[in-house]
Order: C-alpha cells, then structure tokens, then sequence
C-alpha cells in the first residue's frame, strides 16, 4: 500500500481512532511540503489556452441537448396543452395512472438506485483521468480538492435527466389529472432531483469501501426482485386490481416511495402526510450530500488506479463497438461472474456430452439463471394489456412481451457464445461446429419453455384464459434468434463507416449497424408479434393453434439460419481473414 491511501485508511480502517481529515496530508508529510495550491495554480495556467476550447464544447453539447428537449419534448408538449385548452379531454386514463403511480415510482426510484450502487462497484462517481492519479495524486498534494470536483461533476451529471424526467411528469400529471404545472415540477422535481443524487452517495460509499461493495453485491439480486414487484404491483393496480394498504407500505418504505407520496401531493390521490415524506427525502440527501462531499478525497490511490483501468477496458471495448467486451469487463468489474462449485454425474453417452456442459455451466453462474427468471416476469406482465387492447396496443404490447421473452432466453445462451467467441474452445467436440451450435440450443429451449409453462400456470391460476399458453409456444423462435445473434462473427465495423450516398448517412450508418448486431430479434420480434397478438385478443382455439404453427415455422427458420451463419465462422477466424 503506498504512502498516499493514508487518508483512506484512516477513514475506513479505524474509525474508534482520530481519523485524518479529508484534506490532511500523509503523517510522513510536513506543512513545508504541501504543494496542493501550488500544483492546482500550475495545472490551471496550463490548461488556460486549452479552457476556452473545452467551454466550447460543452456549450455546444449542451444547445444541442437543449434543442433536441426543445423539439421532441417542449413542442409536442405545447401542443397536448393547446388542444387541451380548445376541448381536448385527457384525463380518461387519470385514475389508472393514479393507481399505478406509488408502485411504478418505488420501482423506478428503486432502480436508479440500483444502477447507481452497480456504477459505483466498477467505475464510480470519483473516476479522475489516469494522468491525474499516476501522476498529481503522487506527489505531495491533498486528494481533497483533487477528487471533490469529480464527486461534484457526477452529481451534476445525474441530476439532469432527472430534471428531464420532472418535467415530463409535470406535462402528464397536468394533461391527466389537470394538477398545477408549478405545484406539479416542484413535488416531482423533490423525488427527481434527491434520488438521483441518493444514488451518487451510495455509488461513493460502495467505491471506497469494500464492505459497503461486498453487502451491495449480496442484495442486489433481492433489489432487483424488488424492483420487478414494485412493477408488478403497478401494472395490476393499473390494471383495476390495487391494494391499498399495500400503496401506503410501499409508499413509505424508503427513499423510492417517499419520491412518490410527493409526486401524488398536487393530485387528487394525495396520501396524508406529503409534506414529511418530502422533508425526509430532502434532508437525508443533505445529509448524504455533505458526508459524501467529505468523503470524496479519501478514497486510496489503489482503488482509483483500479476504477480508472476498468473505465479504459469498457470504453476501449466500446470504441471498437464490441458491447459484449464491455458488458463482459463490467460483469468481471462487479463480480457479476461469480461462480458456484456445483458437480453434475458426467453422463455415460457421448451424445449427453454438450447437454451436460450447458446444464453444469448454467448451474454454475446463478446469475444468469437469475436474470432469465426475473426477466420472464415483465414479459408476461406486457402480454396481459395486449388481451383486450385495442390492435395497435396489443400489437406493441405482445412485441414488448417479446422482446423480454428473447432477453430472459439469451442469458441460457452463455455457452453458445463462448463457444463463438473463440471457434477453437469447440476443438474438444467431435461434432461440426454448426451441429454444436445447434446442440446448445437444447438446453436453453427446455429450461425456456419450463420457465414458460410455469409462468403460463401462475398466470391461468390468477384468471388468464387459455391464450397464457402461449409463453412456451414463443420459446423455440425466440431461442433461434439468440443463436442466430450468438453466430454472427466479428463485429461488422464496416457498416459505421460505409459512404453516405449507401446507407443515408451517420444515422443510416448507426442503423445498418444495430439492424446486423440485433438481427435475431429484428427478425422473429415483428414475424411472431402479429399472430401471437391475434391469439391474445381472440383467445380461441384457432387462433392459438395458428400463433404456435407460426412459431414452430419461424423457429426452424431461424434455427437453419444459425447452422449456416455457423458453418462460416471457422473460416472467419482463420489468419488473415475479416470477419
């Protein structure tokens, strides 16, 4: 440990001792050697000629931000309060947003800050550029008035969609519920602005302490699931089914249901007590706030280094438009791989072989089991508005519905893409690698169509009707379009830079490219949702028999389609071939 994570030792590792302050220098350190002003005052002539080509470049970020707010949001807007005002009536689906809103706001709240404490286990809020911690950090400065503007700056960063949102539910509160629009952005600006920030002071706790990231990482799974029935229990109060007793619980359960007590204060649902709610929410963020101000300089030099390297490692990965590099070195950076010692009996027939590695290394990362399950979850919940919608809604919904279902199928897929991520990990098998390919579909489009069917029973147990079976119809299609992703070779960077006159441009570009990477789901998505949303509305026998034909057809398609992606790509990865 170097000299400099002193100040980090002292705040974590002995707090029953007098701790240094944020800003005091190393023991080792005298007065005489301080050079933080001296240091700061160099750093800030030198960057002069460069400071008015940064103020440039935000301005001109932040017109752009504006403008497009402007156009996509304040026009439209405007316009929703003029036919408002000329006898337009909105406010049909008042009551049900009303209903929705304490579950849908703890769900939302809940999830910023989950995503916030998951940033703060592999990048943090207090990430300097590596010059800054290689080389300023080292000599005899405080971190202090190093670190703090890092700390500010992402608060800053993460207020502002908050803000964005704010103003959002200020437009629909005032069209749906007729709620003032200044009592309305000031109630939802308390739950926008302090969640946001919440979320920061956790991100910086978890950063610089690794017991506060080991108990993050043990209760994200049980925050997640909370989130998920936080969202559950919006879509059936939505949906006519709410429980009241069950609002106020949630309501006052934390910081996530405090946000919304103050969002329902200007509506005509407002729950007693409105005014606490908001206070508590204000003042723990003050607090939160100037704790976590102090605490930004005492964060040690190695946990920096550490953080700067995984920020590189994602960004590189991104740069080179590999999302699945960066999703991989998050997960790593998270301790999102971690791995459970499971044994299963090794099978006696050689043909049970790949069947067996896909069952064991599922078994072995809970992770991915877990996300499957928690994602079938809102894929049935969209397929419930989509039975009595009218045919656009229902048509949207089942697409939704599908898209989760492909989500909650892909992480059963893991297998197939380390497979094709590197072709000669395959050299074990005596199979072609396109007949792999196609063996590691099994494992998946069982365990799909269980969770399927199990999903489809608790849904006929609540009331659905006989069109819940169509959950694990959809599953074989919708594994084919994962395999059918996970074959898809080298990325296509090609595609990003291809002349305007081709693809219409960088937007044209950036489509071609997202329409090659997501190819499975582009696919089977539009090809199931039209017969998949018929049989939801008419709910005959019919109409299901001709959703399942459909998905059996579209499913050996993409299931051909994947063998012959597959059997090019061990030429692909041959010296001196692109894929």
């Amino acid at each position: 440990m170097s000299a400099t994570d002193g100040p980090a030792v002292a705040a974590e590792d002995g707090p029953e001792e007098p701790a240094l302050a944020a800003d005091a220098p190393p023991a080792e350190w005298s007065d005489d050697d301080d050079w933080t002003d001296e240091a700061l005052a160099l750093l800030r002539s030198l960057r002069t000629p460069h400071r008015l080509n940064r103020v440039r470049q935000v301005a001109y970020a932040l017109y752009c931000t504006v403008l497009i707010l402007v156009v996509w949001g304040g026009v439209p807007s405007l316009g929703l309060f003029l036919q408002a005002a000329m006898g337009a009536d909105y406010t049909g689906g008042g009551p049900a947003l009303l209903a929705a809103l304490p579950g849908g706001v703890a769900a939302v709240g809940l999830a910023v800050l989950l995503l916030a404490v998951r940033d703060g286990l592999w990048r943090g809020p207090v990430v300097p550029p590596r010059a800054t911690i290689d080389w300023l950090l080292v000599h005899p400065v405080r971190p202090g008035p190093v670190l703090r503007p890092w700390f500010r700056l992402s608060c800053g960063l993460a207020v502002f969609p908050g803000i964005v949102a704010s103003a959002g539910a200020m437009v629909v509160l005032g069209l749906t519920v007729r709620a003032g629009l200044p009592a309305a952005l000031a109630w939802c600006l308390i739950g926008g602005t302090c969640l946001p920030l919440l979320g920061v002071c956790a991100a910086l706790s978890v950063e610089r302490s690794e017991r506060a990231a080991l108990l993050a990482r043990r209760l994200a799974p049980y925050a997640t699931v909370l989130v998920l029935g936080f969202a559950a229990q919006s879509a059936l109060a939505a949906a006519g089914h709410s429980v009241h007793w069950l609002d106020r619980v949630v309501l006052w359960s934390g910081p996530w249901g405090w946000a919304g007590i103050a969002a329902l204060a200007p509506t005509p649902a407002a729950v007693p007590g409105s005014g606490v709610a908001a206070a508590l929410l204000i003042v723990s963020t003050g607090v939160c706030l100037v704790r976590a101000d102090r605490a930004a300089g005492t964060v040690s030099l190695t946990l920096l280094r550490e953080r700067a390297r995984n920020a590189a490692s994602v960004l590189a990965a991104l740069r080179t438009v590999e999302p699945r590099a960066a999703r991989l070195a998050v997960n790593a950076a998270t301790g999102g791989d971690r791995r459970l010692k499971v044994r299963l009996p090794a099978p006696r027939r050689a043909w049970l072989v790949v069947y067996w590695r896909d069952t064991l290394a599922l078994l072995r990362s809970p992770a991915r089991l877990g996300r499957a399950v928690l994602l079938t979850v809102p894929a049935l919940l969209c397929a419930v508005p989509a039975h009595a919608a009218r045919w656009n809604v229902s048509l949207a919904a089942t697409g939704l519905a599908l898209v989760f279902g492909h989500l909650a199928v892909a992480q059963l897929l893991e297998p197939a893409r380390i497979d094709t991520d590197d072709v000669r990990r395959a050299s074990w098998t005596p199979f072609p690698f396109a007949g792999l390919m196609l063996r590691h579909a099994v494992v998946p489009a069982v365990l799909g169509a269980l969770l399927g069917a199990a999903g489809s029973t608790v849904a006929v147990l609540c009331g659905a009707g006989p069109a819940a079976w169509l959950a694990p119809a959809a599953v074989p299609a919708l594994v084919g379009a994962g395999l059918v992703n996970a074959c898809r070779g080298a990325a296509r960077r090609d595609l990003l830079y291809r002349p305007a006159q081709a693809t219409g441009g960088g937007a044209g570009n950036i489509v071609a490219f997202a329409a090659w990477y997501a190819t499975g789901p582009a696919v089977a998505v539009p090809l199931l949702a039209l017969p998949f949303s018929a049989a939801l509305r008419g709910g005959t026998v019919d109409s299901l028999g001709r959703a399942a034909a459909v998905g059996a057809v579209v499913a050996v398609g993409l299931f051909h389609w994947a063998r012959v992606r597959a059997e090019k790509l061990p030429a692909q990865a041959r010296p001196g071939r692109a894929g």
